[in-house]
C-alpha cells in the first residue's frame, strides 16, 4: 500500500476529501486517489465480480475463439476433426 505524503494529505484537507489527481510525469497518465469508501462505492455499482451465467460463458468464449481467428473458413475441417482423422489414419 501506499502511504500519503503530507502534501496530498493537505490537499485532501483543502478539498474535503473529494479526490486528488495527479500526473504521472514519465507515462502521461493521470490518476486520482479517492477515499476507499467512495471507491468501494462506485466499484459496487461499476464491477460485478458474481458468477458468470452459462450464457455469458458461451458468449466470452465465442469472442476469444474469434479473436483467435477460429471463424476463419480453414478452421472448419476442425469443425469434423475426429471424422476427418479416422479417414487419414484407419
Amino acid at each position: 500500500m501506499i502511504e500519503l505524503t503530507d502534501e496530498q494529505r493537505q490537499q485532501l484537507r483543502q478539498q474535503n476529501a473529494r479526490e486528488i489527481r495527479f500526473r504521472d510525469s514519465e507515462e502521461g497518465r493521470e490518476y486520482v486517489i479517492v477515499p476507499a469508501e467512495k471507491y468501494d462505492r462506485l466499484r459496487s455499482l461499476l464491477y460485478d465480480d458474481g458468477d458468470w451465467t452459462p450464457e455469458e460463458q458461451l458468449k466470452l468464449l465465442a469472442e476469444s475463439g474469434k479473436r483467435s481467428g477460429w471463424d476463419d473458413p480453414e478452421m472448419d475441417v476442425y469443425n469434423n476433426y475426429d471424422q476427418n482423422r479416422k479417414k487419414l489414419c484407419p
